[in-house]
């Protein structure tokens, strides 16, 4: 049972261990070691839904996307104690116990072991990754923090994987590759909770960049579309990205779509092959530089999208399109699943503030878009 403020009752535990840690003897020193990542979220302009398991095991899915300069963060701090013992250092876990504190849900929770670490709702994406990456690892503690609102449809659940991942995975020592950092953050989506969904996001995170995206069972091809410097810096300066201040839930969503697709509804089928039409043609747009072209591609993208399930609109998203569209916006659709979070728009060269203005004006949000083409990064901080 936890009472009182989760973060100043975690500020006051790492407090303690570091008291005792210099209560230690002159022939013993404590280092103390900070893993930090982060990871990018993205935003998705094609072809999105078309990357989900149950699809792609009977058709190809095809999606563009671009990773941005909002990030999910990690840090991971652990303290080991040294000892020198005839010219041969031995090193111990100074602390067994695992702390974590999520900032973006206030929640703090301390275990003895992995073991103790139950699925019940409470931030089991954090733990599922200490989980599945870190059964052998000693004590930790572990804050985790995401600059992206949740429920935005940025992939912020994915981003944070990917961000879990690689500092969980920098503490056993082991290197990965970049996809394999998102096939590890994907496969404890599905497989350790059973959450719906593609594995674009991870992806894009692990990778950053923006990217043209093939899906075929358990196979992944991506290829970076290296558009021109102009090309990009236009994209940054047109596109409205705003945040609707109605989290959603994108399991319900991701449920009612596969159980109308299971049903074998034409509709859906229909609406998903037009996704990847949609798609290729979104690439060859950002290639050849047509932004006129990309911006009425995101409006074809979004008809689509609405096509798979009622629930992937509603009142609230369609009046704040309706506002963008009359006010400057050449195309839009709603960011991942649907349903609320983010809606992403392309303007009009120079009419661009005033659909940020006017989006502001009923309610939302604005977040500015910069391309994040690092992936996931990591370092390590140690204090001797």
């Amino acid at each position: 049972m936890i009472c009182g403020d989760p973060f100043q009752l975690f500020v006051r535990i790492a407090s303690r261990h570091a008291l005792q840690a210099r209560s230690l003897k002159t022939d013993v020193r404590r280092l103390v070691m900070l893993i930090r990542t982060r990871a990018p979220v993205r935003i998705d302009f094609a072809g999105g839904w078309s990357d989900v398991a149950l699809f792609t095991e009977h058709s190809k899915g095809l999606v563009v996307n671009g990773a941005i300069n909002r990030y999910a963060y990690a840090t991971l701090r652990c303290e080991r104690q040294i000892t020198q013992d005839d010219s041969v250092e031995l090193q111990r876990i100074l602390d067994k116990s695992i702390r974590i504190y999520s900032a973006d849900f206030d929640t703090f929770i301390e275990a003895d072991d992995v073991r103790q670490l139950e699925y019940d709702g409470n931030i089991d994406l954090v733990k599922a990754a200490v989980r599945r990456m870190s059964i052998q690892i000693g004590g930790f503690d572990l804050i985790t923090q995401s600059t992206a609102p949740p429920g935005s449809g940025l992939g912020t659940s994915a981003s944070m994987g990917v961000a879990l991942v690689g500092a969980l995975g920098a503490l056993k020592e082991a290197t990965y590759l970049p996809y394999e950092y998102a096939e590890l953050a994907s496969t404890i989506e599905r497989h350790e909770l059973g959450i719906l969904g593609g594995k674009q996001d991870h992806y894009a995170s692990a990778l950053g960049g923006i990217h043209f995206m093939e899906f075929q069972d358990e196979e992944v091809k991506t290829s970076p579309l290296r558009c021109p410097p102009h090309i990009r810096y236009e994209l940054e300066k047109n596109l409205v990205l705003c945040y609707t201040g109605q989290s959603r839930l994108s399991g319900s969503i991701h449920q009612n779509v596969t159980d109308a697709y299971k049903s074998e509804e034409p509709s859906v089928r229909n609406a998903l092959e037009a996704l990847k039409t949609t798609a290729e043609a979104t690439k060859t747009a950002l290639m050849r530089g047509r932004l006129t072209e990309f911006g009425e591609l995101l409006t074809e993208n979004w008809n689509n999208q609405k096509k798979l399930h009622p629930s992937v609109t509603n009142d609230q998203i369609d009046r704040l399109f309706k506002i963008a569209m009359t006010n400057g916006a050449t195309g839009g659709k709603a960011c991942g699943a649907g349903g609320g979070g983010c809606l992403l728009f392309y303007c009009e060269p120079t009419r661009e503030h005033r659909v940020r203005q006017k989006l502001e004006d009923a309610g939302a949000r604005i977040i500015d878009v910069n391309f994040d083409f690092d992936g996931l990064q990591m370092w390590k901080v140690s204090n001797d």
